[in-house]
């Protein structure tokens, strides 16, 4: 699998400049005078360039549950199933790749309301907003889909990813003490999950 729990990168300021009437959604943001970037709904399109994008976050070996990419083979059948089921899924576009990403999975069973968020930036592209539209993004398609609990991890010394995740509305709910190991080091993580009181409701 590519992400069995969050992909966690650093969290993001504010964009300097957004265009479009849902801005807090999709449309571009403008991270400087030359380099837009797009926010869209994730495609067969977009499998290299996400698996790509996972092979190098995950070798920074700071923010996600594994250390490389799958094979791209394995990755892009991982990824065809997320497109059928028709889950929130975006992918943010700068020069013609796909520099970030963010998906919700819908769990099964008696917890079929509950999606599990993963969301990563690839370095160079962080700090720019466009993880929080992101966020965003498939929040609301969340909300419109009868998402009632969407929950994440996150390395808990990274915390400015943290500090987004409570921006955007994500609460805190408990610690996981020694859930990974890098470079001989263990490493604790925080779940965190945001409820939707009108889903809920109408559930």
């Amino acid at each position: 699998m590519l992400q069995d729990h969050i992909f966690a990168t650093p969290a993001d300021a504010e964009p300097k400049r957004i265009g479009g009437r849902r801005a807090k959604v999709l449309g571009n943001i403008y991270v400087s005078s030359t380099q837009k970037i797009s926010l869209t709904r994730f495609t067969t399109a977009h499998i290299e360039g996400v698996w790509r994008g996972v092979d190098i976050v995950a070798r920074e070996r700071k923010y996600l549950d594994k250390l490389k990419a799958a094979s791209l083979e394995e990755s892009r059948e991982y990824l065809l199933k997320q497109i059928a089921k028709g889950d929130p899924f975006f992918v943010a576009i700068g020069s013609k790749e796909v520099v970030g990403w963010c998906d919700i999975q819908r769990r099964t069973g008696i917890a079929s309301h509950v999606g599990l968020l993963n969301i990563a930036i690839v370095p160079g592209f962080r700090s720019q907003g466009i993880g929080r539209k992101l966020l965003l993004a498939v929040l609301d398609e969340a909300k419109t889909t009868g998402f009632v609990r969407i929950e994440l991890w996150a390395h808990s010394d990274n915390a400015r990813a943290i500090a987004l995740y409570e921006k955007v509305g994500f609460v805190r709910e408990s610690l996981l003490r020694a859930t990974g190991v890098i470079d001989g080091e263990f490493i604790d993580s925080v779940v965190m999950a945001i409820i939707d009181a009108d889903n809920a409701a109408r559930a």
